[in-house]
């Protein structure tokens, strides 16, 4: 997750649109909308189309990531949310298997900033979800951006797999005399 660096990379600049799905859990409303707020005043900078997928609790973002990355179209998704201490162990439960699921989403190549806060009380999450503070919520969006240019850089995944037609003419071996394409 970006958002706390001195290294500040700005966000990507590109030369095709950009769709991004913030997908944000709202337990704590009001932590909710100031990082929702902020995530939205990066991707509008950065001239990335946005659309907001809520979710009830951090554990459920991972899920909802994966979603809409199998049925839907979005480059990049920014996860944001807010898990704050409590008295039980639920705490860790929550923080521990919402990271793990984003970082698997991740190694399959789904483009994912984390901005999932986890504090010990309200104090520090109003702290991180402040834009003109620690603003982890921008850093998070800025980090699926670079992720989103990351994997354009590399290329888009190769056509021709499975039942997907190929869009170029397939050579056919034969002898002269037949139809040299299909």
């Amino acid at each position: 997750m970006a958002g706390h660096s001195d290294n500040d990379m700005g966000p990507p600049a590109f030369d095709k649109p950009v769709k991004v799905a913030i997908v944000i859990a709202t337990y704590y409303t009001a932590i909710a909308e100031a990082q929702l707020a902020a995530a939205k005043g990066v991707l509008e900078q950065a001239g990335a189309t946005h659309e907001v997928i809520e979710v009830p609790g951090s554990l459920e973002i991972p899920t909802a990531i994966g979603i809409a990355h199998r049925l839907s179209n979005f480059d990049g998704y920014v996860a944001l949310g807010c898990v704050i201490r409590g008295a039980t162990s639920h705490y860790d439960v929550v923080v521990n298997e919402s990271s793990r699921a984003l970082t698997m989403l991740g190694l399959q190549g789904v483009c994912v900033g984390n901005g999932i806060i986890t504090v010990e009380n309200r104090a520090q999450a109003e702290e991180r979800a402040d834009a003109a503070r620690l603003n982890t919520a921008g850093g998070a969006a800025v980090a699926a951006l670079h992720l989103i240019a990351l994997t354009r850089r590399f290329g888009q995944p190769k056509g021709g797999v499975g039942f997907k037609p190929r869009t170029e003419t397939i050579q056919v071996a034969g002898d002269s005399e037949g139809p040299a394409t299909a």
